[in-house]
This record gives structure tokens, sequence and C-alpha cells, in this order.
């Protein structure tokens, strides 16, 4: 199957209940190669519950998944990565105490090459493809302007370079869908005009598909190709940046008056 001809992303009919509480249902959606979509709404409208869905950290009760128009249901999560789907959180998640350069390399898992054995007695394969994985490391970090701290501990850098490198970890798995759950969060304007710059150099570098949940409509309206608005689990409207932001029904539940 030609992977140019297909959606990276398709969900039909996507939907899940906890216990009596419907947190989403009849969801669609459907994102092309290199297409950067946003997925906006209320709190507590279900976006995270929606990420949580495609990353198989939920199984749907209704409804199917398909990436590249391969069944996803069902997948775990480290299957979900595998298969090409990576994610950030809200709250970031780091390995705190290792090297900024360790928190890339800890994505690099598949690629390895060598065994128990080599890693024991530190043979020149070892020696080999450590030197490729800090290569393709130190690459990621440079996006980001993150080279110069790369034997510094996650944990000591600023707010806004943590979300900067949990990003580049997503990277470093090699997706084909990249979720990004609030990267603003947190952020202050510099911090996250910077980040909006980094959005665009991963498009242009990597192109790869990306979907996006963000609170911070600036950076929505100016990043995203199309936007998706749900409310109580239930789309609303879809549609460019600038049908978003004049549909009334989006102004009522979210964007206000």
């Amino acid at each position: 199957m030609n992977e140019a001809s297909v959606p990276v992303l398709k969900a039909e009919h996507l939907g899940i209940s906890f216990g009596g509480l419907k947190a989403v249902s009849d969801f669609n959606m459907e994102i092309r190669p290199g297409e950067l979509v946003g997925l906006i709404g209320p709190n507590g409208a279900g976006k995270t519950t929606v990420f949580n869905l495609l990353t198989g950290v939920y199984k749907p009760t209704e409804g199917e998944i398909y990436l590249y128009g391969k069944l996803i249901n069902g997948m775990r999560t480290h299957e979900t990565v595998a298969a090409g789907i990576a994610r950030t959180f809200q709250n970031i998640r780091l390995f705190s105490q290792m090297s900024v350069i360790d928190n890339v390399k800890a994505a690099f898992t598949k690629d390895i090459k060598y065994g128990f054995g080599a890693a024991i007695f530190r043979t020149p394969g070892y020696w080999r493809t450590e030197k490729e994985l800090d290569d393709r490391a130190m690459e990621l970090l440079g996006i980001f302007g993150l080279e110069d701290k790369a034997d510094a501990p996650a944990s000591s850098l600023p707010y806004g370079q943590q979300r900067k490198l949990e990003i580049a970890r997503a990277l470093a798995t090699n997706m084909k869908l990249l979720l990004l759950d609030e990267p603003a969060a947190g952020m202050n304007p510099t911090e996250t005009s910077e980040l909006l710059s980094c959005i665009n150099t991963i498009r242009e570098k990597f192109g790869i598909a990306i979907l996006l949940i963000e609170h911070d409509m600036s950076l929505v309206m100016n990043v995203c190709q199309r936007i998706q608005v749900i409310n109580f689990g239930q789309t609303i409207a879809a549609g460019l940046p600038g049908e978003i932001a004049a549909d009334p029904e989006v102004i009522r539940a979210y964007l206000g008056s």
C-alpha cells in the first residue's frame, strides 16, 4: 500500500463510556500525511480522552482507529509507539535525573543493534551503535537549541526547555503521527513563540503529521491547517482556522463572545 495515498490517521465513530458516562461519542477524524490538525474545546470536553484512545491507554467501546489503513484497536501503548504514534503529555514526563541526551536516547530502544554481552564488554559494535545514537540525539536536540545542555540533568532545565525535550524524545521514536497535548501549557509568550517556530521546523524537516491539543488560541490559529472542536465528547465544528473562529456554536461553547 502506498502510504502517501491513505490517511495517516482515520478514526471512525469512535466512542468510550466509563460506567454510565459517555466520555467520547461518534468521534470521526482524518489526518493526511504532513498535515497539522488542532483539537480544541473546553476543559473536560474529551480531548485528552481522544488522545488516550489513539495511543492505547484506553480501548474504545465503539468505533475503529486506523493508522495508514491498518486497524490498531486494542493495541497496547508500547505497540502503538512501535506502529508509529508518539505523544507528549499535559504534565511533563521526563527521566528527571538522567541527562538530556539520555532522555532522547531512551526512545531509540528499537534501534539498538548490540546485545547484552556487547554492552558488558564494550565491543566495537557497541561503540559504533552508541556513536550513531549520540549523533541522532544531538541532531534532535539541535532543532530545539538544547545541544549545549546535552549532559545536564533533565531536571535542571527551565520549564519551557523541558517541554521541548519531551517533544524531542517523542520525535526520536521515528513516528508517523505526533500527538502534542497542550505543549504550550505553562509557557510565557517568548517560550510559546519559540515553540511555534519549533513546530514549523518539525513539519518542514520531518514531514510528519501532527495532532495538537492546545488552549492558546494564538498558537492554534497560527500553526494549524484545520481545527476540530469537541464539547461533551462530541464534535461540534470542523474546518479552517478562520471558519472555526467565526463559528457561532464554537464561540458560544468555547471561545466566548
